[in-house]
């Protein structure tokens, strides 16, 4: 098995982030002929093309991007052990979790189900220091940030039809049930035009659709859930939309329940195998069971 040192992958991760060679050697403090001399090297190491070199830059192959995501977990591995063996060093076996933790959400998850979990998650550990980041649940979505290694642990949308990436662990944390939102006081509000977002999980709801012959076509397509929510508040129209983005909704917006056969979605934490063991990372699974409770009640 070839050796890589911790270095070798920095290098791999820096021309990933950066798009190339000359960017990295900035960003590391090094030349770029030491960049390029170190992609080389790991690339004879391990027998494969890890970049597309070009006047524009680099860009990871297909292997590279395998290579980078796991170079990303190592390095953030490495970070834990030195973080844990050191709080262990200094107060013994049940040593407290210490450092960042890095979470990556969708809007409606980190507006609403993260905060409270964060607030006991500080209040019990303080040396815990959580990075939250918003990512859209399209594509990848919060999953792919996981198994690329840009995040420890993500809030994602649960038995989609989007298969997660393999060899992640997760959990369910609430089921989200869907709602007919519409103008307060509309006496006929399925005849409204109708609105959508590109993120709404269409997979969850689309059977549920398919059943319904009073639902057109979106007339608007919105950037995400707040924007859809803000307009059916001034009347532009009416929209389907899971519990979480309702909290808050103003009075000038009425939701209504569709009933026992309604769509639902599972909201639910991913994070590796190997974070899953982390201190930080498990304190912050209890804190987000510990809060689980039906989006909609």
């Amino acid at each position: 098995m070839p050796e890589l040192a911790p270095q070798e992958l920095k290098v791999l991760v820096a021309v990933a982030d950066s798009g190339g060679f000359s960017a990295a050697a900035a960003a590391l403090g090094l030349t770029q002929s030491a960049v390029s001399h170190s992609v080389r090297a790991t690339e004879g190491r391990i027998g494969a093309v890890l970049f597309e070199r070009d006047r524009r830059g680099a860009r990871p192959t297909p292997a590279g991007e395998r290579a980078v995501a796991h170079a990303r977990r190592v390095l953030r591995l490495l970070d834990v052990l030195v973080a844990e063996t050191r709080a262990a060093a200094r107060s013994g076996e049940g040593a407290p979790p210490a450092g960042p933790v890095r979470i990556a959400a969708f809007r409606s998850a980190a507006l609403h189900l993260l905060p409270p979990a964060l607030e006991r998650l500080t209040r019990r550990h303080p040396e815990i220091e959580p990075e939250v980041r918003v990512v859209r649940e399209l594509g990848a979505g919060t999953a792919g940030e996981v198994a690329a290694g840009r995040a420890d642990l993500g809030i994602a949308t649960l038995g989609g039809s989007a298969a997660l990436p393999e060899g992640l662990v997760t959990g369910a944390l609430t089921e989200e049930p869907y709602a007919l939102v519409h103008p307060a006081g509309h006496p006929d509000p399925r005849t409204l035009p109708f609105l959508d977002w590109d993120e709404n999980c269409g997979s969850y709801t689309r059977a549920w659709w398919g059943r319904q012959d009073w639902i057109p076509r979106a007339t608007v397509r919105a950037e995400d859930d707040g924007m859809v929510l803000t307009m059916v508040e001034r009347g532009l129209g009416m929209a389907i939309m899971p519990a979480l983005s309702l909290h808050g909704a103003p009075e000038s917006v009425a939701v209504t329940d569709l009933g026992p056969d309604r769509p639902t979605r599972t909201v639910g934490y991913v994070t590796t195998p190997e974070l899953a063991a982390a201190g930080a990372v498990r304190a912050l699974i209890r804190e987000l069971r510990a809060g689980r409770t039906p989006a909609g009640a």
